[in-house]
């Protein structure tokens, strides 16, 4: 069964739109070199190899701040026409690496038990689940739930994409419990009674306790 859950929503998630007319941190491909030899030619100290890394983020960044535009490190629409003088193509099908694989990496853990101070497959709680995940694709976040929900972007629900992290009062006040999206409403965590599961932000449990989402990647 459990085999077949992650089967379900690896192929679920192949087709989710990552960020609707974004390139971000993890893209790869002749896009991201492209923008980056632009950036190269304006003088901006980047490599033209494909992948959208940090040193790309922060060449953005002075891009954008040079040009008046939005500074996130993200290249929207704005961001790609003034640095390419060109319409952005349409990504909205595409992926970030980086995402893809942290939900992968989420999906091998399903069924493992919950313990409280948890950070290890032999149990998890929620935000040491969360930091696991994130910590085998190369990414350090905090430990503990309240403090993710501050270190990360604040995004509305209806831009949810895969990888974001998504939070919830339970227990107490404030942030006191963290998933990580999966797509189509859909989100993996490690729940106190059934250890690592898939949830619907749609239930009734979760829905009444949602507060918010926030965007590492």
């Amino acid at each position: 069964m459990r085999a077949l859950m992650v089967v379900v929503f690896l192929l679920s998630i192949s087709a989710t739109s990552y960020a609707a007319g974004q390139f971000r941190v993890g893209d790869q491909g002749e896009e991201i070199a492209e923008i980056q030899g632009q950036l190269v030619l304006l003088g901006y100290d980047v490599m033209a190899d494909g992948t959208f890394g940090a040193a790309t983020v922060e060449a953005i960044k002075d891009f954008q701040k040079a040009q008046g535009i939005k500074v996130d490190g993200l290249i929207g629409p704005a961001t790609y026409s003034a640095l390419l003088g060109k319409d952005m193509p349409d990504i909205t099908n595409n992926m970030s690496f980086l995402a893809n694989s942290i939900v992968s990496a989420s999906l091998n853990y399903i069924g493992v038990p919950y313990v409280f101070g948890g950070t290890s497959p032999y149990g998890f709680d929620c935000s040491g689940y969360v930091q696991y995940v994130f910590a085998k694709a190369g990414i350090a976040i905090p430990r503990t739930a309240d403090v993710q929900y501050d270190f990360g972007t604040p995004i509305s629900t209806t831009d949810l994409v895969s990888g974001d992290l998504v939070f919830f009062s339970t227990y107490t006040y404030g942030a006191s419990h963290v998933g990580i999206y999966l797509g189509d409403n859909n989100f993996i965590h490690a729940s106190s009674s059934r250890g690592v599961t898939i949830d619907s932000l749609g239930s009734a449990y979760w829905s009444s306790h949602y507060i918010g989402a926030r965007r590492i990647l």
